[in-house]
């Protein structure tokens, strides 16, 4: 069964810091872009980051940009999203999503083939 899950979601004072990873098994992300996106109550899914396969290539959405870098092992199957910064309008599920490329509309829903179950992260005092 080809799946990716997501990790290392939680809560965070505002200001801190958070790592979150995306494993995937069944199949091989070499291939494979992985995008980051988050869903807020209330709020339709968006796209907070993208890395290429090869890991050559990023995008991230402005809220994001300077705060979260999105970073690749294929060796281990995983990506992660290093989160810095956090404010509490950053608090939403968080999924991670592949699709085969990046490309200029990595940040719409459309496109990508699998997704996670996602992981919660909260940010609050």
């Amino acid at each position: 069964q080809s799946q990716l899950v997501e990790s290392g979601g939680g809560l965070v004072q505002p200001g801190g810091s958070l790592r979150l990873s995306c494993a995937a098994s069944g199949f091989t992300l070499d291939y494979s872009a992985i995008g980051w996106f988050r869903q807020a109550p209330g709020k339709e899914r968006e796209g907070v980051s993208c890395i290429s396969s090869s890991g050559g290539s990023t995008k991230y959405a402005d809220s994001v940009k300077g705060r979260f870098t999105i970073s690749r092992d294929n060796a281990k199957n995983t990506a992660y999203l290093q989160m810095n910064s956090l404010q509490p309008e950053d608090t939403a599920v968080y999924y991670c999503a592949a699709r085969s490329g990046c490309g200029s509309s990595w940040y719409r829903l459309l496109g990508y083939n699998y997704w996670g179950q996602g992981t919660q992260v909260t940010v609050s005092s």
